[in-house]
């Protein structure tokens, strides 16, 4: 069983069509017993960060997640579920995250340094490509260049290079994807980025 937490935001039930699309069984949760019971673990996101890090404090689940990743389980973080992994984030100020992972995460900046007249919209919204790092096994489908949906104002900034699996171009390069031991995480939607993102979470519950 594929359990999503549910911490009261995110896109929890297109998470779980994903999954189900690709034939594996997946449940929407707040329940710490039935997070730690489950085979794989995924932590999605749609919001502000210090609203989400609010929330698994109130629902008591920041220990649940600490718990899950040290127990070696294949883990997924989605979006703000990959922010959420490292040491702080900036949005509306400076806010603890889980520190599973060294970093901070940053807001894009508007303008590219080199480049006065090249304006970036904010969020980065839509399909942009993604240049593989590191080889993990979610990542066996696709190739370098591939594209993937994105909807984010701010990316990761890794303390450890090595953990980057993916970078993307948005004016800077920044990290869209990391991994390290069981756990991996991607900046863009893979349920909503088609035949390659459902590959992904196909690849991921077929992790033991």
């Amino acid at each position: 069983m594929i359990a999503i937490i549910d911490y009261g935001m995110g896109n929890l039930r297109s998470v779980q069509k994903g999954f189900q699309q690709v034939g594996h069984e997946a449940e929407v949760t707040s329940d710490s017993k039935a997070i730690l019971d489950a085979s794989h673990v995924v932590l999605p996101g749609v919001g502000a960060f210090p609203d989400c890090m609010r929330n698994l404090e109130s629902f008591g689940l920041v220990d649940t997640i600490h718990k899950a990743i040290e127990s070696g389980r294949p883990f997924l973080g989605i979006c703000l579920g990959l922010q959420l992994l490292f040491e702080e984030g900036e949005e509306f100020g400076v806010h603890p995250g889980l520190g599973i992972l060294k970093g901070r995460v940053v807001r894009f900046p508007t303008v590219v340094a080199d480049n006065a007249e090249s304006l970036y919209k904010i969020p980065h919204m839509g399909w942009n490509r993604v240049h593989i790092k590191k080889h993990a096994p979610h990542l066996a489908d696709v190739k370098d260049g591939d594209y993937f949906y994105f909807v984010h104002s701010y990316y990761v900034s890794p303390a450890d290079p090595e953990v980057a699996a993916t970078t993307t171009d948005y004016g800077i390069d920044f990290v869209s994807s990391v991994w390290k031991d069981n756990v991996f995480a991607t900046q863009f939607h893979p349920e909503k980025s088609q035949g390659l993102g459902l590959g992904i979470l196909k690849r991921f519950g077929e992790l033991r």
